[in-house]
């Protein structure tokens, strides 16, 4: 699994920022932004997209899906901060539901799990009850499609 956009940007950075902190020297200044521009020209549109939003790839995509359009920068903030509280707590659920793509209870179960959790997480208004529904299959579907396809969200970032 690729590694939270953050945390490889900030591991990168500690890294330069270490260096630079060796020698305070002119050189060793141009080379660390050197290495910064070099860095951030290495992320993809989604990766860089992730970075600016503070997000790791998966948060991202779960932002994506809790998204509405026309919302303040409040309300954008707490779904972004929604799309981080539910990676966390479904990883913590789907990590003790090996295989729960097989069995229509536990299906059920993580259906529930993001549906009240939505329920509670999402900004009302301007987020309607018809919308969190919504919003809550499309999440399960998403979920669904990364585990099948070997996509292991229980693992940190």
């Amino acid at each position: 699994m690729q590694e939270q956009v953050p945390n490889r940007y900030y591991k990168k950075y500690q890294e330069i920022i270490a260096d630079y902190n060796r020698e305070k020297d002119r050189v060793t200044v141009e080379a660390t932004f050197v290495q910064l521009v070099k860095f951030a020209a290495s992320l993809d549109p989604e990766e860089r997209r992730a970075a600016d939003e503070g997000l790791s790839e998966t948060d991202l995509a779960l932002f994506d899906l809790l998204f509405k359009d026309n919302i303040s920068k409040a309300d954008r903030e707490r779904l972004k901060q929604a799309s981080k509280g539910l990676l966390a707590a479904l990883q913590d659920v789907l990590r003790s539901m090996h295989s729960w793509t097989q069995n229509t209870a536990t299906q059920a179960e993580v259906k529930m799990f993001i549906l009240d959790n939505l329920w509670q997480a999402l900004p009302r208004p301007p987020v309607t009850d018809e919308e969190t529904a919504a919003t809550a299959k499309r999440v399960y579907d998403y979920v669904w499609q990364q585990s099948l396809s070997g996509h292991d969200l229980t693992a940190a970032g």
